[in-house]
């Protein structure tokens, strides 16, 4: 299991990134897909339900459509974020305006 230190490094670089680019969440299919892999991945600490090599909980990363897994990039289906790829920005910080990465802008 990755040290405190590193999980704590991990999450932070994970969350800058993802609120960078706006909060993208993967679609529902996306994401089961993402947990389906990590489920039965050899790296899962299933005990705490965390990835053995960043430390993240699994059901949170695989959420995030900037998240990439550290064992295998091509693990999980590559996510567009925004339109090609571009910084997506929230709405009006009305509720539910989390956009997610196959939404256009």
């Amino acid at each position: 299991m990755a040290s405190i230190y590193k999980m704590v490094k991990s999450f932070v670089k994970e969350a800058a990134t993802y609120a960078k680019h706006g909060a993208p969440n993967v679609t529902p299919r996306d994401y089961q897909d993402r947990l389906k892999a990590c489920y039965s991945c050899e790296h899962l600490k299933k005990t705490t339900e965390r990835c053995g090599l960043c430390g993240c909980l699994v059901e949170h990363k695989a959420k995030w459509a900037t998240s990439k897994c550290p064992d295998d990039p091509q693990r999980w289906k590559k996510q567009v974020v925004g339109k090609k790829g571009k910084k997506l920005n929230l709405k009006d910080g009305r509720k539910g305006d989390t956009p997610k990465a196959s939404d256009k802008v």
